[in-house]
């Protein structure tokens, strides 16, 4: 977690590295016009944004390693498979439920770009798809 952490970091410092040299350049490649005026604003503001986003995560890695208390197995070298093994949830390999909400987000899609007469539709059997999904282990294994 330390090493994300300082990625993270390193990426931060990239970013507002690389905005300033963006920014300087295109003063200086504008001689002629007003420096606010040379600068061109939108990739100057969008990678001080991406600096901004990466110290957001870099921040959260932070705090997340300092509230775990030390080490995690998966950071050691000296760890098994079997030590950062958690318990994930309870998944249903034999679930279709998921290819219907998948489908749905399809139709809807599909009913933005060709007709939105299929929106609806779309909407609908998204409905059914997660009664369908949050409901199906009360109906049973494989049940439909």
């Amino acid at each position: 977690m330390r090493t994300n952490t300082n990625l993270w970091w390193i990426l931060v410092v990239f970013f507002v590295f690389i905005d300033i040299v963006y920014t300087g350049w295109n003063i200086l490649a504008h001689p002629d016009v007003p420096w606010p005026n040379a600068i061109e604003w939108v990739g100057s503001i969008s990678m001080l944004f991406g600096a901004l986003m990466a110290a957001m995560i870099g921040f959260y890695t932070h705090r997340v390693h300092k509230s775990q208390g030390g080490e995690l197995p998966e950071d050691t070298l000296t760890a098994d498979i079997d030590d950062g093994d958690p318990e994930l949830g309870e998944f249903s390999p034999w679930s279709w439920w998921p290819l219907v909400l998948a489908a749905s987000a399809a139709v809807a899609a599909i009913g933005l770009a060709v007709g939105t007469w299929l929106v609806p539709i779309g909407l609908g059997i998204f409905v059914v798809a997660i009664v369908g999904w949050v409901f199906e282990y009360y109906r049973g294994y494989f049940a439909r």
